[in-house]
This record gives structure tokens, C-alpha cells and sequence, in this order.
């Protein structure tokens, strides 16, 4: 492993150097800083960690660690699933879907399930082409089969993203299993429609709830309404590229606002999220959006951004190897170009450390050990391991 060039020294102390007026201002009145969109950035340098380059991807996307083991799954996006190995080498898994890759799309998320150390399955999503020039986000679940020449065995789809429409944005198609292992939450973004996201006749910008099966449980606030109303848990949501559980077991999701307004929830059951309605963002075209606020009866996020800081990835950190971090969520920053740390106290959020990496970091995921690992973004991203500092 080798020191990441992440960034030019003197350019990461300089942005430092000019952020820091503002940083102490806000430091004396960290509610002020929580109730706004601000949150400067400081160097990477003075956070409690040093950043190792351990490997190199083709635009990854997603990861998770294969329990009792140093090997991870790794998702690229034009279609590749990797098994990466801390002590041997990184292998393709065969029995991969075909995927509809451009824009956002493409190959997904990629999560373990509940009982695999005995069953062996994983959970992939990914975007597949419809008809008439449609696509939409899949998930399905597979065997694991792992050795010298890795493989997927009996991929099967176990949900859709309804309906299929036009354009390559805004997929989501973020997975996370609930503590007890009994649902699978999956996030379904807007696909740039947006009015769709408050249409309970399909999934489009919708948090969704089934059992690891695929089937839908009989408790869903909406499954009395039948069809595909019944998987909605939330709606109301944008471009979901996070979801995670905390230790006490309340769901988060962060997502993408428009130009701006980028935002972490937290998931309850049947609540409206209010896009496209309100946002603390405007539209790119510079026409405004009402600010949350203005509609009280939508829920509103625990935390927002402006300047967008455009999330990547949402894992919760409950370990003790960096000071100061036990029960935070941690965020990657596309646009942002680092790392942020919000901490959890109940159901109340506040802004941490933000640091300035000046790559984009696309994924963020804790091992069983304690320590956090990053993927950075695109065609030479890099899988980067947060060693701390003693």
C-alpha cells in the first residue's frame, strides 16, 4: 500500500487557510451551523487519519465486506462485480447481469444478506433497459460462490422499479437490510421526473420495504392499497445514493437535492419527504423551490447543504479507533470532494468534520475491525483505507 495523491499540499492548506474565518464563526454556534446549509471544509491533513491507496477500479460504485473474511465485493459500473482480497488478488465474478450502462446507470449496489454465512447470498441492483428506449433499476439476490474463479449462481430478480421511463439519471437503487434481517430497504430515485416522487401508484422516488424474499410484508403503511403501492415505507425522496441503519436501529438516507439543497433524513414509516414540492434547493435553471419550511406537513431533513456538496454513499460508524466518532454517520462528497462526519444523538443530527480530500469519494464502508474505507470516483477510482493516526 502507498500514501493516495489525493491533493496538492499547498492547495489543500490554502483552501484551509481561507475556510477558516468561517469555520470559527461557526464553531462558537454549532445550532447555527446545523439549522443552515454551511459546513466549510478543513485539509484532509489535519483530520485523525492518514488515507492509504490499497487498489484500482474502473468507476466503482459500491462495496461490502464479505463477513469473516479480508475480501470485499466491489461493484463497477459499466458492469463488473470484483471480489477484492487484502492478502491475494482482485477476481471478476462470473454470472454478473447485463446492465444498462450511461449516465448513472449501470451495475449498483451490493450488499450481503443477513444469514450468508450459512447461505452464502448477495443482493445486487443495478439499471436494465425496457421498451421503448425505457430503463429502470432491478434488484435481484444470488449464491456467492467463492474460490479461484468466483461466481454468482442463481441470480434472480427480486424486485422493479415502476414504471421503466426515459433518461439515465437518478436510479438510487441503495440497499439496506434492517438489524433483525428481516426487510430489505431499497432506494428508488425520481429518474429526474420528479412529480412521480409524490405518485403513490409507482415507486419512483420512494423508499421501499419487502422481506429478503422479495414479497411484501403485510405491515407496509401502504399495503392494503395492493400492487406496487404496497412496497412504499416513504416517498417523497430525490436521487437516495445512502441508506443505513445507526446502532439503535432508525433508518437514514441521504440524497442529492437539485442545484443544491443536498440532505439527510431520517426514514420513517409513511412519511412525505416533500420532493418535489420543497427543497432547501433550487431548480437548475435557477427558478426557486420553496424552502421546507414553507410546508410543515412535509418531514423535513435532519441536516442540508448549500453549496451542494452532492452525497455519496451513508454508513454509520459505532467503532472507537478515531477519537471523537462513535455513533456518526459518515458521507462521501462527489462535488464536495471529501469526506462528512454527522453526529447522532436520538434522533437529533449535527454537522461534525468535513474533510477536503479534493477527489470525489463515491462509497464509504466500515469493516468488522473498525475502520473505514472510501471509494473514490470514477474511471481510476481507488479503494482507500482511513488508517488512524496514533
Amino acid at each position: 500500500m502507498k500514501s493516495l495523491p489525493l491533493l496538492a499540499i499547498a492547495a489543500a492548506l490554502a483552501a484551509g487557510a481561507c475556510s477558516a474565518t468561517t469555520a470559527s464563526s461557526q464553531a462558537a454556534d454549532p445550532a447555527a451551523l446545523d439549522a443552515s446549509g454551511e459546513h466549510p471544509a478543513t485539509p484532509v491533513a489535519d483530520a485523525p487519519f492518514t488515507v492509504e491507496e490499497v487498489a484500482s477500479f474502473n468507476e466503482p460504485w459500491a462495496m461490502t465486506f464479505i463477513p469473516g473474511t479480508r475480501a470485499a465485493l466491489i461493484t463497477e459500473k459499466s458492469g463488473k462485480l470484483k471480489l477484492w482480497q487484502e492478502n491475494g488478488p482482485t477476481l471478476d465474478v462470473a454470472g454478473v447481469p447485463a446492465v444498462a450502462y450511461g449516465g448513472q446507470g449501470g451495475l449498483g449496489d451490493v450488499v450481503v444478506a443477513p444469514d450468508f454465512a450459512t447461505s452464502g447470498t448477495v443482493y445486487l441492483s443495478w439499471a436494465e433497459v425496457g421498451a421503448g428506449d425505457t430503463a429502470g433499476a432491478v434488484v435481484g439476490m444470488a449464491k456467492l460462490v467463492q474460490g479461484a474463479a468466483p461466481r454468482l449462481e442463481g441470480l434472480k430478480p427480486i424486485w422493479t422499479q415502476s414504471p421503466k421511463v426515459s433518461g439515465k439519471g437518478h436510479y438510487s437503487h441503495r440497499l439496506a437490510f434492517s438489524p433483525d434481517g428481516q426487510y430489505l430497504f431499497i432506494g428508488s430515485g425520481d429518474r429526474q421526473k420528479m412529480e412521480p416522487a409524490q405518485d403513490k401508484s409507482g415507486t419512483l422516488g420512494k423508499i421501499v420495504r419487502l422481506k429478503p424474499d422479495g414479497s411484501v410484508p403485510g405491515d407496509n403503511p401502504f399495503a392494503a392499497e395492493g400492487g406496487v403501492t404496497a412496497q412504499i415505507w416513504s416517498l417523497g425522496h430525490r436521487n437516495i445514493l445512502g441508506l443505513t441503519f445507526d446502532g439503535a436501529g432508525k433508518l437514514w438516507n441521504q440524497e442529492m437535492g437539485p442545484r443544491h439543497g443536498d440532505e439527510i433524513n431520517l426514514v420513517e414509516r409513511s412519511a412525505n419527504y416533500g420532493w418535489p414540492v420543497v427543497s432547501n434547493g433550487d431548480h437548475y435553471n435557477g427558478s426557486a423551490i420553496p424552502d421546507h419550511p414553507t410546508r410543515p406537513d412535509f418531514a423535513a431533513p435532519k441536516l442540508w447543504w448549500n453549496p451542494a456538496v452532492s452525497p455519496g454513499g451513508l454508513a454509520w460508524y459505532g467503532g472507537d479507533l478515531y477519537p471523537g466518532w462513535k455513533n456518526s454517520l459518515l458521507m462521501g462528497a462527489l462535488s464536495g470532494e471529501g469526506l462528512v462526519r454527522a453526529s447522532i444523538d436520538g434522533e437529533r443530527l449535527s454537522k461534525a468534520d468535513r474533510w477536503d480530500f479534493g477527489t470525489r469519494i463515491r462509497e464509504v464502508e466500515v469493516r468488522d475491525d473498525g475502520t473505514v474505507w472510501l471509494l473514490t470516483d470514477g474511471e481510476n477510482g481507488k479503494l482507500v483505507k482511513l488508517v488512524p493516526k496514533r
